[in-house]
């Protein structure tokens, strides 16, 4: 959804899918810090990506965290039902974001980028 219609909504399921595992969700398996960086609703309203990085330097942890998220999307969008005013919660598929990991990865790759010495042979 590309409208302002669809953009406020996307808005507004980041913001409730985030309080809903934050506050609502009772999973003693997500132990790591998280948030929901991204929710693209599609234009019918059935399905949704939601878009979950996870921030941890122990990997055991981040996937697990990740994956108690995904296994808890049922509970998720039936909590939603109840604080959303939409007729029609949309199924909800999630997906690892990695920009942040990717960033990372871009700066440590440019910092080890030497430059020769100056030469003023012009």
């Amino acid at each position: 959804m590309k409208s302002k219609r669809g953009q406020r909504l996307n808005s507004e399921f980041r913001k409730n899918i985030y309080d809903v595992i934050k506050y609502d969700l009772n999973n003693p398996l997500i132990t790591e810090m998280f948030s929901v960086t991204e929710v693209d609703v599609s234009p019918d309203m059935k399905n949704a990506r939601v878009y979950i990085s996870v921030y941890s330097t122990d990997q055991v942890k981040k996937k697990n965290t990740f994956d108690a998220i995904v296994n808890s999307a049922g509970e998720i969008r039936r909590c939603l039902s109840g604080k959303m005013h939409v007729r029609y919660v949309p199924v909800l598929r999630f997906y690892e974001d990695s920009a942040l990991e990717y960033g990372n990865k871009i700066d440590m790759i440019l910092s080890t980028i030497t430059y020769g010495e100056d030469n003023d042979d012009n």
